[in-house]
């Protein structure tokens, strides 16, 4: 049971290869990068962790495989405490995700899903999900799966976080189903054309509130209620791997623990923030003790 869980993340988990590059590479072309670090990471396990850095209760239902990434996960979910008793394991790779970093911080990614390409919707236990007061939900799992969570969370009566990322092909069936849709600039454009400073045009999609992400800038927000835009604070940016994570989680966290969407958010570009300052994902997120930029 998710009795006492404030948050339930229901997503991937991947092993982050990560390589230190003067710039990215264009079509066709090779560059050198430094020596390539190994990290634990993957949209939902990353937002567990953050959520749980940050004094959450929180719990994480996906899929590793059994090798010495699945083992790096699972160490590094149970070091900050999350429930890991939904996290399944199935003899296939765990996913893997290949990082090129630029000097200013800004990151390209390929992943590739391996295990949690296996998380099924038979998978997803509402017994689980039960008692959650939100559930967060990414898109680096199968669309089935993140389907069959949603109606799970909607049916147990918790709040349900959809970060649209990357946005699958069957997305418009999801968005009726969440009570907060998170997505980047990228992503809201793929959704709707010019929406990404405009996320009330999202609204009429389904979600009953949106959340575009600014990088840099902070993030703009949408509701019954109106628009605000919530800027972030400035800071030097060293690695954006994984602040759209931390953002997510924090707002989850917040949201988890009474705050209107608003206000959640304008926490979460603070921790967000936060999380550009050091290389790195899990390991650049601050905790409840550390003090926030801004």
């Amino acid at each position: 049971m998710a009795d006492g869980h404030e948050v339930v993340v229901v997503g991937s988990a991947n092993a982050d290869l990560v390589v230190r590059v003067e710039r990215r590479p264009g079509p066709g072309e090779t560059v050198l990068g430094s020596d390539f670090d190994t990290h634990p990471g993957g949209k939902g396990a990353n937002q567990a962790v953050a959520a749980a850095l940050l004094g959450g209760r929180v719990a994480l239902l996906g899929r590793v495989g059994d090798d010495g990434h699945g083992e790096l996960l699972r160490d590094a979910l149970a070091i900050v405490g999350v429930d890991t008793r939904a996290l399944l394991t199935t003899p296939a790779p765990t996913g893997v995700a290949f990082i090129a970093v630029g000097p200013d911080g800004e990151n390209s990614i390929i992943v590739a899903p391996g295990a949690n390409a296996r998380l099924t919707p038979a998978d997803v236990d509402p017994a689980f999900l039960a008692g959650a007061r939100v559930v967060s939900l990414q898109a680096e799992i199968p669309v089935e799966t993140v389907l069959a969570a949603a109606r799970a969370a909607s049916d147990a009566g918790a709040r349900t976080v959809l970060n649209l990322s990357p946005v699958p092909a069957a997305s418009t069936a999801l968005l009726g189903l969440c009570d907060v849709l998170v997505v980047n600039e990228h992503e809201a454009g793929l959704l709707l054309p010019g929406a990404a400073r405009a996320p009330a045009a999202l609204l009429a999609l389904g979600p009953r509130a949106v959340v575009v992400t600014l990088g840099a800038d902070g993030a703009c927000v949408a509701d019954g209620t109106g628009e605000a835009f919530v800027p972030a604070p400035r800071v030097e940016a060293v690695d954006t791997t994984g602040a759209g994570d931390a953002f997510t989680a924090a707002l989850c966290l917040r949201l988890a623990r009474g705050d209107g969407v608003a206000d959640a958010a304008r926490y979460a570009v603070r921790v967000g923030a936060a999380a550009v300052r050091s290389p790195g994902a899990q390991a650049s997120y601050p905790s409840a003790e550390d003090d926030l930029p801004g």
